[in-house]
């Protein structure tokens, strides 16, 4: 069960995450340098293994328990048109998952990952944020929590993902607040809306920032007043992997900003993550540059639900399969 009860307790219970193994990370680097290669030869894949080797705890780090964990959350701010789709379809999606038959699914069986589906009070939609707050303390402390819980034992990789009619939005929102600007700045297409959508979003996320002032001054309390559910539920998880040193890939914009949040709140809360994707969304760029995040593959994908972020755990995989099944000069006889 989650150790918090209150937003508060919650950046406690994150403020006092350990670190990652120093001396792990220190012998995975050592053991990189004598691999049969030439230094720095496989470019990032050796970064990410010694990242990987630091939060394993060894230096020599595998990928056996990768989990995907989606969750999906309704948004009150829908009611102003701003989605190219229809509320009902965050719950049609859901089935889908259940069902097998979304991209993730495909994805996360074509690299092994376990899919886990999370839906959070769909009938219960999060608060119209351009009227006040989308979410009270206890029901973003409730999400927070659900996430918090989703993390499964033995999970050894997590990424996380998301379903919401209408939350690129409140990402786009949450943006705003934490990083400052207007919604022009952070506002993008999303499903595919056309220029009126835009007008429409731009709109919703200007009168949510004025409605929400404290949304400004506060991290949590950006993820409280503009954000949604499942927002607030990846923002859990992604905590409680920091907190279990479980290595963490991110997927694009929208978990990107429920991670935003983490940095924002406590200095190395996301030392844990990785950027798995950069998205066509024009805003997710933007953020991972305000938090000095590399993405691992940049393919204009745009989909949401973890797909980017799954696509990624092939790439750590393959960084770990060559730190640790590599042979050294010694080993191999060869001459270094």
């Amino acid at each position: 069960m989650a150790p918090f009860t209150t937003l508060a307790g919650f950046r406690e219970a994150l403020a006092t995450a350990p670190g990652c193994d120093e001396a792990a990370r220190a012998r995975a680097e050592a053991r990189n340098d004598r691999l049969t290669k030439p230094p720095r030869a496989l470019g990032r894949l050796e970064e990410l293994a010694i990242w990987l080797a630091g939060w394993h705890g060894t230096e020599r780090p595998e990928i056996r328990q990768p989990q995907v964990a989606v969750f999906a959350g309704n948004h009150g701010v829908t009611a102003r048109a701003v989605s190219a789709f229809p509320a009902e379809v965050t719950a049609q999606m859901v089935a889908n998952f259940q069902a097998g038959g979304a991209a993730v699914n495909q994805l996360a069986r074509s690299v092994g990952a376990r899919l886990t589906v999370h839906a959070l009070d769909l009938d219960r939609p999060t608060a119209d944020f351009t009227e006040g707050p989308a979410m009270s303390e206890a029901e973003c402390v409730a999400a927070l929590a659900t996430g918090w819980d989703a993390v499964e034992e033995g999970t050894d990789l997590l990424v996380t993902g998301e379903m919401g009619i209408g939350n690129t939005t409140a990402a786009a929102a949450i943006a705003a607040a934490l990083f400052g600007g207007t919604a022009r700045d952070w506002v993008g297409r999303g499903s595919g809306v056309d220029e009126a959508g835009i007008l429409r979003k731009l709109e919703a996320v200007d009168a949510g920032l004025a409605a929400n002032p404290a949304a400004r001054d506060e991290p949590l309390e950006a993820l409280r007043c503009l954000g949604g559910r499942e927002i607030a539920a990846m923002a859990g998880a992604i905590a409680r992997a920091r907190v279990d040193r479980i290595p963490v890939i991110l997927d694009g914009f929208i978990c990107t900003a429920a991670a935003a949040v983490l940095a924002r709140a406590v200095p190395g809360a996301l030392d844990h993550a990785v950027a798995g994707h950069q998205s066509a969304e024009m805003a997710h760029r933007n953020m991972l540059l305000k938090l000095e995040m590399d993405p691992i593959l940049t393919l204009g994908m745009r989909l949401g639900e973890a797909s980017g972020g799954t696509l990624a755990i092939a790439v750590l995989r393959a960084a770990a399969a060559c730190q640790s099944g590599m042979a050294t000069f010694e080993e191999a006889m060869v001459t270094g």
